[in-house]
Order: structure tokens, then sequence, then C-alpha cells
């Protein structure tokens, strides 16, 4: 069995659960209010051209709900997490939006729930990235840990960071510990918590590395 299959099955993107811790991290960030994310397409010379209808959702919304449980399917067949395959993860999700609402802007607002997608694609990340990484830090380590154990997804994500610490690239700056599992989640937390909020209002993203020499993205949600 793949390792994203594993994921979504039993593992930290399980689709039993993570939508729920999802859902949890939206409310905190926004409660009930109508979040708006408009994102653009690029012109035949490379310019940004702005979306026309912008995404205009809240918790009442039953298109947020469906991203909340479709967003990471994508990773179902993918060989590792964050490889060249895993970080295509979020466009099945994507597609599903795009067939449901036949609206381009939820086509983004699911693709660019990764923050690194959204900066090798010169695009905003959308208010569901914001509330997807605060998900893992809600996430509780007595559920998380065995979950990624089983998985193998520790694995991947501790020799990630042992080579991305080392060598710059997409977890650059990130300095997680190595030494001890627990110590390592405990880090990868404390990030997430400080990436939210620096970033819960959309505000240029200048802390994910750009790992293909993409601009980087604007735009602030109202």
């Amino acid at each position: 069995m793949k390792l994203g299959t594993k994921s979504v099955l039993f593992g930290a993107h399980c689709f039993l659960w993570h939508w729920f811790f999802v859902a949890l991290g939206w409310w905190k960030l926004y409660g009930f209010a109508t979040v708006e994310y408009r994102s653009w397409v690029h012109g035949l010379d490379g310019e940004r051209i702005p979306l026309l209808a912008p995404v205009r959702t809240s918790l009442f919304d039953w298109r947020l709900w469906v991203a909340f449980f479709v967003h990471d399917l994508g990773y179902i067949g993918k060989p590792n997490m964050d490889g060249a395959e895993g970080e295509r993860h979020p466009e099945l999700g994507a597609r599903i939006l795009f067939r449901l609402t036949g609206k381009t802007p939820w086509f983004h607002f699911v693709l660019y729930h990764s923050r690194f997608l959204a900066r090798q694609q010169d695009a905003p990340f959308s208010p569901l990235c914001v509330a997807d990484k605060l998900a893992i830090a809600l996430t509780p380590a007595w559920l998380y840990l065995p979950l990624v154990r089983l998985t193998s997804e520790i694995d991947e994500y501790m020799a990630k960071s042992a080579h991305m610490n080392e060598t710059g690239g997409k977890y650059a700056g990130m300095q997680l510990s190595l030494d001890d599992q627990r110590q390592w989640h405990r880090d990868m937390c404390h990030y997430i918590r400080r990436w939210v909020d620096e970033h819960k209002d959309g505000r240029d993203d200048t802390w994910t590395p750009n790992t293909k020499q993409a601009l980087g993205a604007s735009g602030v949600w109202r």
C-alpha cells in the first residue's frame, strides 16, 4: 500500500477525523464570519490577472465542508508525502470542488491549501491553508504520533527535516529536533502556530521557502 494511501486511511490525514480538526481550526481562526479569498491566473506574458469572482465562504457554506473533507484525498495512491508526487495532492480535491461548483475560484481555494504549491505557482495561499496547518497543531500528540508511526510517515517527515536543516529547501528555517519524535512534534507544532499567527489574515508568506524560485504571493483577506 502506498504511503499516501495509508495516510488517508489511518494516518495523519485520516478521512475519519482530519476534516474535523481542519473545521475546528477554521472556527478558531474565523468563527462564523464570512471570509473572502481572491486568486488570479497568469496571462501569456506571465502577468497576474485577478479572477473576477472571489470565494466568499463561512461555516454556513456547504462547499466549505466539502473542502474540509476532500482537500487531502489526493494523497491516495501517492508514494510519498513531500516528494514530487505528494506535493501534487491538492489537485484531486480542487477538481472535485470545481465539478461541484463549476467555479474556478473554488478550484484555487482548495488547490492552494498547500503553502508550498502556492509559492511554487506564484499564487496566494487560501484561508483553507491556514486552517489546515492549524489542524496539525490541534491534533493531540497521543493521536497524531501513533498514527504517523503506524504508517511510517514520521520516517519521511524526520528524514526530510534532517536533510533540509542541513541543505535548505522545503523545510528550511523550521529547525526541528531530530533527537526525539515527541520533541520533533512539539517543535513542529510550535512552528505551525507561529506561522498561523503571522499569516491568518492572508499577508505575504515570506516564511515558506521558494523551492522553484517563484515570486511571493500577496493579498489580505477581508
